[in-house]
């Protein structure tokens, strides 16, 4: 701690020392808004300068900037900001050394009426003062805030006060999970809870995260995705399921990854991976329309327009149109790999054709793809949990949906045979034996669920943070989630 943050430090212990001498609790049990800030300002919009009210409202936020002695004070709630009147004639001689006592970055809570100044700005004339949580710490200043990002991640709490860019991003996000909600309510889809700790890793492709659980002896896993649970209630006959929920991937962090992350993921019984590409494409619009009002969004200079169906394009058919190879051509892994190196993509590592095309997907498309599209049709050996394509068996019926260059969603026709999914989670037994620590687990639990009978089903699964980062135009994942993993300072 700096010299000069330890005499802020002091001079506030001071005052709360002169509060609590003098018989007075800064840190009270209750305290009982009944107002917020931008309701005020809408309310009386419309009150002539230097007019009051006998109205009587009590609010309660925080001292942001504190002019005069204390006479003005702008509060900040939730909602936005008002400014508080404190007048020797309204006030009496406890509450105004009570407002001696007040330092920027406090919490008060004022009884007053409303009033507009001559100059024009809507007030709360206190007839009561309170601090009603004492700050001992300084905020930044007021027109720099704080300037390491680093340290705006690590102490989001004072960022979200400062910052209002920062808040209304965070505010838009529960905006866009509480719309998600609302868009499958509507849609007649059941929100379920699903276990966190996983006795099998499965449903996607990751590292997990391990953990010990001491009453069982057992090592359990951190979910990687709910799907198999999920699964498994359509088997209970639960038609139509969602689950909003973290999950945990033992990966890297950067601009587009978080090891803890946010995901959507639903699944709808008597449908193929074509309904859930129209459902996909209908939940991103009513998004749009219900949290921004627009169906048009401009992201780093390009125009995203939402209001359609999405295009649908094979991931075979993309990778033909940009790097001019077609790699249904490739009869063998070596093959393929011949084909990629011709695009200056090394795929030496890559185990099989499938993990090739995806290579060279990663590496030379999936930045180009701006506007909205789902890439259909993955290869089979890549997507152990989707029903083989009914036109070609090296292919599954599954759909990856872009934006702004970036993967949101996944959906497949899921795979109901159990025969073919005990075939498929031995394969990904195999790649794991031979060192893919990527590759999914053989979970007889979910294969006994198949064996008693899994319906024509549909599932998709979105990243909230990816979603949230591109309709909010952010920089980086950890500007939309409030307190991103970091490394532990030394």
């Amino acid at each position: 701690m700096s010299e000069e943050i330890s005499i802020h430090r002091q001079g506030r212990l001071n005052k709360l020392n002169t509060l609590q001498e003098m018989g007075y609790n800064p840190y009270p049990y209750k305290f009982e808004p009944n107002a917020f800030a931008a309701d005020l300002q809408e309310k009386y919009k419309d009150l002539p300068n230097g007019e009051h009210t006998e109205d009587r409202v009590v609010i309660a936020g925080r001292a942001m900037a504190v002019r005069n002695d204390g006479m003005f004070i702008d509060l900040k709630d939730q909602t936005g900001s008002i400014q508080v009147f404190c007048h020797k004639c309204n006030l009496d001689e406890a509450n105004l050394k009570i407002l001696k006592c007040l330092d920027l970055g406090d919490m008060i809570g004022i009884h007053g009426f409303i009033r507009r100044t001559p100059r024009g700005e809507l007030s709360v004339a206190a007839e009561k003062f309170d601090i009603i949580a004492k700050s001992l710490e300084p905020l930044p200043e007021k027109f720099h805030g704080l300037t390491d990002m680093d340290t705006r991640y690590r102490q989001r709490y004072v960022d979200f006060i400062i910052n209002d860019e920062a808040r209304k991003v965070f505010l838009t996000r529960c905006q866009i999970i509480a719309a998600i909600r609302e868009f499958f309510s509507a849609h007649n889809f059941l929100e379920v809870e699903t276990p966190i700790l996983h006795p099998i890793m499965g449903g996607a492709s990751a590292k997990p995260f391990v953990t010990h659980y001491n009453a069982l002896d057992s090592d359990f896993y951190l979910r990687v995705a709910p799907e198999l649970y999920l699964k498994k209630l359509i088997v209970s006959g639960f038609d139509r399921v969602f689950e909003i929920g973290r999950n945990f991937r033992n990966e890297g962090i950067d601009k587009n990854h978080n090891p803890e992350f946010t995901a959507l993921e639903a699944y709808m019984a008597y449908g193929d991976y074509n309904d859930m590409a129209e459902i996909i494409s209908q939940l991103v619009r009513f998004v749009a329309q219900k949290v921004f009002g627009k169906e048009q969004f401009e992201i780093d200079g390009n125009v995203i327009d939402v209001s359609k169906p999405f295009p649908k394009v094979s991931m075979i058919d993309l990778i033909k149109q940009t790097c001019g190879i077609d790699f249904l051509e490739a009869q063998t892994v070596e093959e393929a790999r011949e084909m990629a190196k011709s695009v200056g993509v090394d795929a030496s590592d890559c185990p099989c054709w499938g993990k090739v095309v995806t290579e060279v997907f990663d590496e030379k498309v999936e930045h180009t793809l701006i506007s909205p599209i789902h890439v259909m049709d993955m290869p089979r050996d890549v997507s152990p949990l989707a029903k083989t394509h009914r036109s070609n068996p090296r292919l599954v019926e599954h759909f990856d949906t872009y934006m702004a260059g970036l993967e949101i969603c996944c959906a497949y026709s899921e795979l109901s045979n159990p025969l073919e999914q005990r075939e498929r989670f031995m394969e990904q037994v195999k790649a794991r034996e031979n060192g893919d620590d990527e590759a999914q687990m053989l979970d007889e639990s979910f294969l006994d669920a198949l064996d008693h009978g899994f319906v024509p089903t549909t599932g998709m699964g979105m990243g909230m943070d990816r979603l949230v980062k591109i309709l909010t135009n952010s920089a980086t994942l950890r500007d939309v989630i409030a307190f991103p993993t970091l490394k532990t300072k030394k």
